[in-house]
């Protein structure tokens, strides 16, 4: 009866309700409720990709392929920061210049619609935060909200960041190494990737270095319900730090250790703002039980 009475409250909370209200909801009024939740979010998604859709060619020549061709800002920005901190062409990557093909009748429009799909739920990323928030938000109590301002920028924050490492830095690193890979000594192999696969790294690249980012947010949600402290990331700081080594000296396509540190080095300051989060939790976690104490 105790967690009947838990779950009408929270219900109730989620519609504004007060936990003493009797008009209670169904579960059919619940899902009324997030369904138009949903709506709007999938509207806001079609919007930007109709959008997106109808400058698909510019997109597609400037910011889809960018990775892929020598003059890419990548390459220039990091060759360039190379020769001035005294390293040589330890960041300078060889030029590349990609030639993706398509094999389908429907290949390029279906590769069209992808693009502005996943484009559309970039761009609405912010919106959908805030959606899902909305839906949220109710059931949460007045001291919680004080908690959780600003929680919208900081995710989409964390986020875009994410994805403009994924597609400035890994993308160009990733696709580098893989054009200049050769099999064989003879060179009886000629390099034309599909359309297809190529976008299927690019998503990949790009939306999971956007929610890779989202740790420090992660360890903040974690810390708030006392499942993660600074005590135990400080202790097993040197086991991430050989990990994030490893991972950065599997995804660069060098050996040197310029390319390596451009890598490791944002995935050691994410963990280390995860720590200074999780402290300040921690540590108004405890201030909050000694005044209740």
């Amino acid at each position: 009866m105790a967690v009947e009475s838990q779950r009408s409250n929270f219900f109730k909370r989620i519609r504004g309700q007060k936990e003493g209200d009797d008009s209670e909801m169904s579960f059919v009024d619940h899902l009324e409720a997030l369904r138009w939740h949903i709506v709007r979010s999938v509207f806001a998604v079609l919007i930007f990709a109709i959008l997106i859709f109808i400058y698909i060619d510019w997109i597609y020549d400037h910011i889809i392929i960018g990775p892929t061709q020598p003059d890419f800002i990548s390459y220039r920005v990091l060759c360039s920061l190379s020769h001035k901190i005294g390293i040589g062409d330890s960041l300078c990557m060889p030029p590349i210049n990609m030639k993706l093909q398509v094999t389908e009748v429907s290949g390029t429009f279906m590769s069209s619609i992808s693009i502005a799909a996943v484009g559309g739920i970039l761009v609405a990323f912010p919106y959908l935060c805030w959606e899902v928030w909305r839906f949220v938000k109710p059931a949460l109590k007045e001291q919680e909200l004080k908690h959780t301002r600003g929680i919208i920028f900081w995710v989409s924050f964390f986020f875009f960041i994410g994805a403009a490492f994924g597609y400035f830095m890994l993308a160009p690193f990733t696709f580098n190494f893989l054009y200049n890979y050769t099999l064989g000594t003879r060179q009886m192999l000629e390099y034309k990737p599909m359309l297809g696969d190529y976008l299927d790294s690019l998503i990949d690249i790009t939306l999971g270095s956007g929610i890779a980012f989202e740790l420090p947010m992660a360890s903040w949600l974690l810390a708030r319900i006392g499942l993660l402290t600074p005590g135990f990331l400080r202790t097993y700081r040197k086991y991430a730090y050989v990990a994030l080594l490893v991972i950065a000296a599997v995804i660069t396509p060098s050996p040197d250790w310029g390319s390596q540190m451009v890598v490791c080095v944002p995935l050691i300051m994410l963990y280390e703002i995860s720590i200074i989060i999780a402290a300040r939790v921690n540590k108004k976690a405890e201030k909050k039980w000694e005044e209740w104490s």
